[in-house]
């Protein structure tokens, strides 16, 4: 009879948040702590007999000391235009292939910023019973990002 070893998964998601660039020493009482825990947390890893994971889209704040605690680094790119237009009308299957298109090449979304804009088409289905229509995907997809959505003056 074979037996089976537990293998541990740790998931670090926004991995940036845990093991962020180090601040220098003596900058600020959190800042010392912070860097205590990143030490500790380093110095774990050493002996951590399991497979871990760190997700980050800001890999350039994430300290260097902890690189090559990763033996595999993979970088996920938007998707190509021809992928991107695979993925609207996957996600958004009421639309034509040349909508798909369209969008695939007016938008550098990845492909969770298109699961957003499907979700917003369902939902908009669902609360107003209307049929989405193309010029309202259009519109979601203009909103999506943070720096193109219109500015609201706030205040007087």
């Amino acid at each position: 009879k074979i037996q089976e070893k537990i293998c541990p998964i740790l998931l670090f998601n926004e991995a940036d948040a845990v093991i962020g660039k180090r601040k220098n020493a003596g900058s600020s009482p959190v800042s010392d702590t912070e860097n205590a825990i990143q030490n500790i947390l380093l110095e774990e890893l050493e002996n951590f007999e399991g497979i871990l994971f760190a997700t980050s889209n800001l890999v350039d704040n994430l300290d260097k000391a902890f690189e090559r605690r990763f033996l595999f680094k993979i970088k996920f790119d938007t998707p190509s235009q021809e992928n991107a237009a695979k993925i609207w009308k996957n996600k958004i299957p009421l639309i034509s292939k040349k909508e798909a298109d369209i969008l695939a090449s007016k938008f550098r979304f990845s492909g969770g910023e298109m699961e957003n804009i499907a979700r917003k088409c369902i939902m908009e289905d669902l609360v107003y019973e209307t049929k989405i229509d193309f010029e309202r995907i259009v519109s979601f997809c203009e909103n999506e990002k943070w720096n193109t959505k219109t500015k609201k003056s706030i205040g007087f």
